[in-house]
């Protein structure tokens, strides 16, 4: 168990969501995904360029190095000249700021008196410019993380970046769609003191920027990036933090990460390893593996491949140390080599004889560079000059793990693991957009927002239970889930029973994604169409999950597609009343049963369940029985 408060753990987070506004930040495109339409293709390069203070940042150096043609694809119902950077950017989109600034007021942050872009350098391809436009909207205030005041530093607003379709080794391919979507950035001070700490944090803003009611949901709207540093560590910027819940475990593995950096680094210094030792020798040791058995190198080789290697004096035995689970330096390593020299990865001696490679090709390695009992070698499969960016890449990592922990931009994974990204941006990438003109924020227009400001979550919690008798679980499910405005919008449009659509839209949907069924992807137009026809009588309640089970299979189809494929459709009541008096006529001697109504309603739902509701069934067997009575 780990004490946080013992190793100095400090976090600042940082989250981003994209806004649900009609445009997108600096053009007239509609923010929303648009299927079908025509999509154009066009390649370029982006190279780093100096500050205005002849300046080159870290991060664009790091990626201008790979020289990756960026291949772009533009569906032009949503994309325009702006995104392929071919038109000025328009002015900055009012509604977004407006919901910004409303965002900044709920957290008690003070709005600035002038919104001025600036440009941010992202050469990634990620941005066609070259740049990320990104503007302050707000500084200060603060959101309560359980009993904790967890300060705000700044709020922003900057266009969203284009989505990553592929990554190849010398090219990279980018949708346009999402570029130019208004993303909201707030980011709190590093006071964050323990992972669930985080997570509470990160849950605060979240809830206030849903309560201003504009923010877009679903998969790729919300990311967290996480700022962890620990006493004797370093500053290091995690990207990309999906899902609230994965927070705490990035946190944690973090931490273990920095520690064991720090005992490497202890171990190396005991063991008397200077960085002047650490000499960019490499050696092509591609006649060892001539005969090799190994599949791997194999197929590189026949790829016309070399193997090189390197010594790592007296690093043996702390490539493969893991103290926890993945967290290894060898691993550390191979990050560096892949996103250095575009290689596949690494082997190296801690590990070795494996995958195919011998105890013989090994111990001919070591010869070939002269390692000593103490030394670590590491090899790389691969043309000649990705091999030598890769085990330079190596040499550097080698360099820092003397030193302790470097300060590095890492990406998360699915796993609350992260892997090495590229180095730590500086304050060179920052500089004045000159095609946008600033925007006046008078104080009469903070009063006019502040005013009619929104309720808080907590607060439209109340008024659902009490407006219409939800539980408060299943009121809270519609919140976490953000469908409480679709539900509203149901059951005032179509008089549909409330507790039907709220379970339908929490725990139905819950059930079914589980299962793996796609429900995320429908649109909410068929959920209105679902509760109209169930308010119409067309198909009982109990059909509800298979319908949108098949509508999920079905995409495009509707709700009455789904209704005749499963043979749901409700019969008319004539012959819902024939069969009832068929039923009883044949259950004559059990007219004067009391159990006769539960005893022919297991009869009656197994023809009718999903299509005739079973409290509308109950009632029309009771109303036939009494009247089969009455006859005598």
């Amino acid at each position: 168990m780990i004490d946080y408060k013992a190793v100095g753990l400090k976090v600042g987070l940082e989250v981003h969501r994209q806004l649900d506004t009609s445009k997108k930040l600096f053009c007239d495109c509609p923010t929303e995904a648009v299927e079908g339409g025509k999509v154009v293709e066009f390649r370029r390069y982006l190279r780093e360029a100096q500050s205005e203070l002849g300046t080159v940042d870290p991060a664009a150096i790091f990626e201008a190095k790979k020289r990756k043609e960026i291949i772009y694809q533009a569906n032009t119902g949503n994309v325009c000249l702006v995104e392929m950077d071919e038109e000025p950017p328009h002015p900055i989109n009012r509604e977004a700021v407006e919901v910004a600034l409303i965002a900044s007021l709920l957290m008690n942050a003070t709005p600035v008196d002038e919104v001025h872009v600036m440009r941010k350098i992202v050469i990634d391809g990620s941005n066609t410019t070259g740049f990320q436009r990104t503007c302050i909207i707000a500084v200060g205030g603060s959101v309560r993380a359980g009993e904790k005041e967890i300060p705000i530093q700044t709020i922003t607003l900057e266009e969203d970046a284009a989505r990553i379709v592929e990554a190849r080794r010398r090219e990279a391919v980018y949708d346009l769609s999402r570029l130019g979507v208004p993303l909201i950035e707030i980011s709190t001070a590093p006071v964050i003191q323990s992972p669930e700490e985080a997570v509470k944090a990160a849950k605060a803003i979240g809830d206030i920027l849903r309560a201003t009611g504009k923010v877009k949901r679903g998969l790729g709207t919300v990311r967290q990036d996480l700022n962890i540093s620990i006493s004797g560590g370093a500053l290091t910027e995690i990207k990309g933090v999906q899902e609230l819940e994965l927070i705490a475990k990035v946190v944690e593995n973090e931490v273990k990460r920095q520690l064991h950096l720090l005992d490497i680094a202890e171990e190396l210094r005991r063991r008397g390893v200077r960085e002047s030792d650490l000499v960019f020798s490499p050696v092509d040791v591609t006649e060892v593996f001539r005969n090799t058995g190994s599949k791997v190198v194999k197929r590189k080789l026949a790829e016309s491949a070399r193997v090189f290697a390197l010594r790592l004096p007296r690093f043996a035995g702390l490539l493969s140390l893991e103290k926890w689970p993945g967290i290894r330096l060898g691993a550390e390593l191979a990050a560096h080599a892949k996103a250095w020299g575009d290689v596949e990865g690494i082997f190296h001696t801690d590990e070795l004889p494996a995958y195919g490679i011998s105890a013989e090709e090994v111990e001919e390695i070591r010869k070939a560079l002269e390692c000593g009992a103490d030394d670590a070698a590491v090899l790389v499969v691969s043309d000649e000059h990705s091999a030598m960016d890769a085990l330079k890449a190596v040499l550097e990592r080698a360099k820092e793990a003397i030193r302790g922990v470097p300060e590095e931009t890492r990406a998360a994974r699915p796993d609350g693991t992260t892997t090495y990204m590229r180095p730590r941006p500086g304050a060179a990438r920052m500089y004045p957009e000159t095609d946008i003109p600033p925007m006046t924020i008078t104080q009469e227009y903070i009063e006019s927002l502040r005013s009619r400001l929104p309720p808080t979550l907590e607060e439209t919690a109340k008024r659902l239970q009490q407006k219409y008798n939800l539980s408060k679980q299943l009121v809270q499910q519609l919140i976490d889930q953000e469908v409480n405005d679709v539900f509203e919008r149901i059951v005032e449009k179509y008089g549909v029973q409330p507790s039907v659509v709220a379970a339908t839209l929490t725990e139905t949907l819950t059930s079914l994604r589980r299962e793996g069924v796609a429900v995320d992807e429908l649109p909410t137009s068929l959920f209105e169409e679902l509760f109209q026809l169930l308010k119409e009588g067309v198909f009982a309640k109990e059909a509800i999950r298979d319908i949108l089970a098949w509508a999920a299979a079905n995409r495009g189809r509707s709700v009455m597609d789904a209704v005749n494929a499963l043979n749901v459709r409700a019969p008319p009541r004539e012959e819902l009343e024939k069969a009832i008096d068929e039923l009883i006529a044949k259950n004559q001697e059990m007219l004067n049963d009391k159990k006769i109504v539960s005893r022919l309603m297991g009869d009656l739902m197994k023809v009718y369940r999903g299509r005739v509701d079973g409290a509308v069934l109950n009632r029309l067997l009771m109303e036939r029985i009494e009247a089969a009575r009455a006859r005598g």
